[in-house]
This record gives structure tokens, C-alpha cells and sequence, in this order.
């Protein structure tokens, strides 16, 4: 999925989604005509076996019509458990046609018996087709009276709050409201042969990150998704990957990527995990790409990205029954809807973190320019997201990398972090911001820098928690200048060359 640990993807042409739809359509119409053509064909040929022409004749015919029955059963099962019992069934029929070969009621019995298996074989596979599609019918109805529900508590959700300038001295008395929605029903088990049909046999790749590749895929019902193959050195165990399913399948909050379903093999020998495709793709191609793309996201769309992310983040680590750090909170990571709506994408999955966290190793996850310095010693907690988030707000303000890896020995980092503290201090905060956007509210911008500098500080206790950002940004708290962004940028080097100094 694109935003799926760095996998960003420029999104299709306008109208693909629509064209892959009608062509998913019209090939499921041509796999049923020939499905029916097949076992027309199959029905003709077995009953015209019983003709009053050569023994050996009859007997070949049926035989033939037998075999090509029992091809249609193997190459048509979806799954292995399928197979398996359509192995077991065939073989049933099979036993019946040798005890009669022997029969002393002459040459007709044989060629008889054959053929009533044959027929049994056929209706028994006719039947089994159409409880399919009835049940694909039953699921697609439910997704669409899901999708309804879903849309209706979008379209319900009240305007964000306005956030306050500077000079107020009180917020919105208004409690924040978390729109939610409720999934029906847990995610969607898929076998193999799922996950190939659905993608194409993973034909078109959309994004490739750390902990694997995402394709594009179509369901069923013509809806696109993204499909993660996760192949991370370490990969999570059986049990513990069906918990977190477990786990992200209780997740309902309007600003997080939902699961639609996973697939997980015997042995741990592939896992993938089927998200919904966002065709706006993810956030850093829309900032990082040039300014004509940079202009499409306004001002009043980033700061609302903002927000959204900052809720989905609130949500984990607050809201949820067990605590979920993300640990790569970056612009590849946020989705973005056709409104421009963000959605926070690739969470949960062996992220949740128990009460006692001294075991996890956390040592280099994540991606440079966003970690927390803490995460480099494996001192891990809810504030090393809130740094990656401050991080990604500074690129939404200011439109550019805050840190490239090789791009620039010189710079570390967070020297995005310190050029805007730097540029604070000294009241030339405009000087960062991107310039494509016009009409730019500047007491705006200054509230959300601030917000964003308290993020980043380098102390993880003076950080806010999530739900204060969310507060700060909606204009509930006002963000004050935290006292590192008080300080030079030749004062500040010092205590980030010794990350650990600061936590003792």
C-alpha cells in the first residue's frame, strides 16, 4: 500500500479506477460464461455415452468425460482445503466405478455406473458454484451497506475548529469529537489463491519499503485495493500476527488506514495484509515532487492533514485498549482520500507495545530524519512518535525534506528543526514556508510552528502527548515557544551530539 514504510506512489490518471473496475467485471462475465459453456459440454458428452454404439466406445467416452469432470473440480478450487476435499469426493466416485467394472449384469451396467457418477460429479460441482456466488453476493452487499455507514459518519463530521492566534488567552470550550466508525465484521481471511487472483499475480507494484513490497489488486466487487507482502528479516510469528489482527480489527477511528482483510500461510511462510487503495496516493508525493503538486495542498488542506493526523495518533495512544506506537510517522505514511483527507497507514502489526516496554529492541526502526533520538538506544515510548510527527509537520509548513540521507554530509538530521528555531527566534519565520502557498495566514502558521517545535525538543519528557497536540493545534491550549528553540543554533549542537545525556 502506498505509505506503507516508505512506499509512495504517484497516484493514476483519473478514471483508471473506474476502467479497471469495468474490465474486473467483464473478465468475472467471461470466467462464468465459460464455466457454463464447460459444463453444457460435459452434460452432452455424458449422457450421449449412453447411445446404443460400441462397449468400448461408451466406456472411453465416459471415462474421458470422468477425468476432464475431475480437472474441472482441481483447477477450480480456490484454496488447498478445497482441493482436498474434492480429492476426497472424486476419489469416493472413483471407488464406485471400479466395484462395478467386475458387474456380471453385462456391458451396460459399467458404462452405466460411470455415467451416474458423472452426473452426480456435475451437479454436486453446479451446486457448489452457485452457493459461491450467492455468498459473494451476501458479502458484497454487506461491504456496500458497511461503505454507507462509513460515508454517512464522514459526512457528519463537523467543520475542524479554527486554530487561534497567537494572542488568545482561551481556547474552544467545545470538547474535541472523534468520529468513528464501526466495522462489522473482522477482517476478511484470504486464502493464496485469493491474494494472487486479487493482484494480478502480483502483476503491478506500487511501493516497496523495509518490511516489504505493496501491490495493487481488485476485490471482487470492483473496489481497489492495496495488497502488503510483508518479508521483514524478523518476521512475526503466527500467533502473535493473528493478535494483532486481532487487535487492529478493533481500531475505528475516521483518520486510520482500515484492515480489510489478511492472508497468513502455514509455517509463517508468507504473510500479506489487503488494505483500501487511495489513487490521491500518499503525502510526500504531493510535497516532494515539485511546486506544481505543492500548490494543489493549500494551506487551510495542510493544517487540516495535521489534525487529522494528530487524532489517529491520539487514538493509539490513548483511545485503544492496549497502546499502539507507530514508530514511522512520516508524509509516506499518510494517505490522503479525494477530499485530501490524511489517513495514517501501516500500524498495528507487531507495533503494539505491552505496559513493560524494556524488552523491545527498537534500535534503527523507523526511517532518519523522523526517529526520535531515543530510539536509537531502545528507549521507546509515546513521545518518539510525537518527534516523528513534529518532524512531518515542519515538511507540511515549510514544503521540503527536512533530512536526506548522503544528500549532504553537513547537514544532521534535524536541521530542518534547527533552521526553524533559528528563524523563530529571530522573527523570520516566513522565511521557511513554502511559498507556493498564497493567502497564508501568518499568526496560523506561527501557532502550528510552535506546536511543531514542542514536538521535536530533544528532552522527551518536556514533549506534549498527542492529545495536547490535538488541543494546541485546534486552539483548546496555546502553544508557547519551548525554551530549546530559545537557544542559537551554535548553542544547541552541543547537547545533540550525546542523545542519551538528555533522558537520565
Amino acid at each position: 500500500m502506498p505509505g506503507l514504510h516508505d512506499s509512495s506512489v504517484a497516484p493514476p490518471p483519473r478514471g483508471r479506477g473506474c476502467c479497471c473496475s469495468c474490465s474486473a467485471a467483464m473478465c468475472k462475465i467471461v470466467k462464468g460464461l465459460v464455466h457454463v459453456a464447460i459444463v453444457v459440454t460435459l452434460s452432452i458428452v455424458v449422457f450421449s455415452g449412453l447411445a446404443d454404439y460400441s462397449f468400448s466406445a461408451r466406456i472411453a467416452q465416459e471415462s474421458v468425460s470422468y477425468a476432464a469432470i475431475a480437472c474441472l473440480y482441481i483447477y477450480t478450487s480456490s484454496d488447498r482445503e478445497e482441493r482436498i476435499v474434492s480429492g476426497i469426493f472424486l476419489g469416493i466416485l472413483a471407488v464406485v466405478i471400479l466395484a462395478a467394472a467386475p458387474s456380471s449384469k453385462g456391458k451396460t451396467a459399467p458404462v452405466a455406473v460411470i455415467a451416474a457418477c458423472n452426473i452426480v460429479a456435475l451437479s454436486v460441482y453446479c451446486l457448489w458454484k452457485i452457493c459461491a456466488l450467492v455468498q459473494a453476493c451476501l458479502r458484497r452487499l454487506r461491504g456496500r451497506g458497511a461503505a454507507a455507514a462509513a460515508a454517512a459518519a464522514v459526512d457528519a463530521e463537523a467543520p475542524l475548529a479554527p486554530v487561534l492566534k497567537q494572542a488568545a488567552t482561551t481556547g474552544c470550550s467545545t470538547a474535541e469529537q472523534q468520529i468513528t466508525f464501526h466495522i462489522e465484521d473482522l477482517p476478511r481471511k484470504f486464502s493464496y489463491e485469493e491474494i494472487r487472483a486479487v493482484t494480478g499475480d502480483f502483476g503491478i507494484v506500487v511501493g516497496r519499503g523495509g518490511s516489504g513490497e505493496v501491490f495493487r489488486g481488485l476485490l471482487d466487487d470492483g473496489m481497489a485495493v492495496a495488497v502488503k507482502r510483508i518479508t521483514s528479516d524478523k518476521p512475526i510469528g503466527e500467533q502473535d500476527f493473528l493478535r494483532e489482527i486481532s487487535i487492529v480489527a478493533n481500531m475505528h477511528q475516521r483518520s486510520l488506514v482500515r484492515l480489510l482483510g489478511y492472508c497468513l500461510l502455514r509455517g509463517g511462510a508468507g504473510q500479506y495484509l489487503v488494505y483500501p487503495f487511495f489513487e490521491h496516493g500518499s503525502l510526500d508525493w504531493w510535497l516532494f515532487n515539485g511546486e506544481e503538486r505543492r500548490r494543489l495542498l493549500p494551506w487551510p488542506t495542510r493544517r487540516r492533514i495535521a489534525v487529522d493526523v494528530a487524532r489517529a495518533l491520539a487514538y493509539l495512544h490513548h483511545e485503544c485498549r492496549r497502546q499502539i506506537l507507530h514508530l514511522d510517522v512520516k508524509p509516506a505514511n499518510i494517505l490522503l482520500d479525494g477530499g485530501l483527507r490524511g489517513h495514517l497507514s501501516d500500524f498495528g502489526i507487531s507495533m503494539s507495545i505491552a505496559q513493560d516496554m524494556t524488552s523491545v529492541d527498537t534500535r534503527g526502526r523507523g526511517t532518519p530524519g523522523y526517529m526520535a533520538p531515543e530510539i536509537w538506544v531502545s528507549s521507546l515510548s509515546a513521545k518518539s512518535d510525537v518527534y516523528s510527527y513534529g518532524m512531518t509537520l515542519l515538511e507540511l509548513v515549510s514544503g521540503r525534506r527536512g533530512f536526506v540521507a548522503g544528500r549532504d554530509s553537513s547537514e544532521t538530521p534535524d536541521f530542518l528543526a534547527r533552521v526553524v528555531r533559528e528563524k523563530t527566534a529571530r522573527g523570520e519565520l516566513m522565511e521557511v514556508v513554502d511559498t507556493v502557498m498564497a493567502h497564508v495566514d501568518e499568526a496560523e502558521v506561527e501557532a502550528v510552528v510552535k506546536v511543531a517545535l514542542c514536538c521535536v525538543q530533544h528532552r522527551r519528557d518536556v514533549r506534549p502527548s498527542m492529545l495536547t497536540v490535538v488541543d494546541m493545534l485546534e486552539g483548546r491550549v496555546v502553544a508557547g515557544l519551548p525554551p530549546e528553540s530559545r537557544l542559537s543554533v551554535v548553542d544547541f549542537m552541543e547537547p545533540l551530539s550525546s542523545p542519551a545525556g538528555h533522558d537520565r
